[in-house]
């Protein structure tokens, strides 16, 4: 490394990656972080929330992203789901750990390659979690938790569900970490989809979506340095037959704010 490079490292930033939930939208991060490595955007450390937990997750843990690529795209999700008699929720999330624990190669958090914070809600307090430590696939097959669906995560005597419950976009926790710079990932608000209204179900969810809209240009938009927002609105949170085009357009969305990202991390 030349003198010039290391003035321009100790002058660069420190730079935070949020990674948001979004379900099967949130396979968008894989294409994110590809462009990411091959333009040598550096940043610090990940945060990550539900999907956005798990990809930043598996980064973290030194997966190939391209081998990761073909994997979402080849992958049987329902293979993972492992159905039980429901008391909180209809799948047990015994496989899906697994899964995690596979691709994060075991790891704790002191061993990955990067330092990473996953995002939790404790459903009996509505406090937000920032996990850290022990074992990552733990961490992550909280943050995924949807309630209802998967069985809550029991950690020190809380309850943990998806993290995308309190916090779907964790930039104040990037903050917190340290970071002064923030390169933020939204797969969930770019486009103003119309609600489909036909009955008492569609009318709660288009509300709730309404709602979180709100909150999102409101307080967590304006947070964000640099906010990538790849264009996924017709592509359903169960998605996950379309993971090469959400892959696609996360690498499209980066592309479209590569000049701005590099101004802001100095490189």
């Amino acid at each position: 490394m030349t003198e010039q490079d290391l003035s321009c490292e100790k002058s660069r930033p420190r730079v935070g990656l949020v990674l948001g939930a979004g379900s099967a939208r949130g396979l968008a991060h894989i294409g994110v972080l590809q462009v990411l490595r091959e333009h040598r955007i550096p940043f610090d450390f990940i945060v990550g929330s539900s999907m956005g937990a798990l990809v930043g997750a598996v980064f973290a843990a030194g997966a190939d992203l391209d081998l990761l690529a073909k994997l979402a795209v080849n992958l049987n999700v329902n293979m993972l789901l492992d159905i039980g008699v429901p008391r909180m929720g209809f799948i047990n999330g015994k496989k899906v750990q697994e899964f995690i624990h596979l691709l994060t190669k075991g790891k704790s958090f002191e061993e990955l390659s990067l330092p990473l914070a996953v995002v939790a809600t404790d459903i009996l307090t509505g406090e937000s979690v920032v996990l850290n430590r022990g074992v990552v696939s733990e961490a992550v097959r909280a943050s995924i938790a949807i309630p209802g669906v998967f069985v809550p995560v029991e950690y020190e005597g809380r309850l943990l569900v998806d993290g995308a419950v309190t916090s779907r976009l964790p930039i104040e926790t990037a903050r917190d970490m340290g970071a002064e710079r923030v390169i933020a990932v939204d797969v969930n608000f770019a486009e103003a989809a119309q609600p489909r209204i036909r009955n008492a179900i569609h009318v709660i969810l288009a509300s709730i979506d309404l709602l979180e809209r709100q909150i999102f240009t409101g307080l967590v938009k304006p947070q964000a340095d640099i906010l990538v927002q790849p264009k996924l609105g017709h592509i359903s949170s169960s998605g996950f037959d379309r993971a090469e085009e959400c892959i696609q357009r996360g690498r499209e969305a980066v592309l479209e704010r590569l000049d701005e990202i590099k101004r802001a991390v100095n490189v």
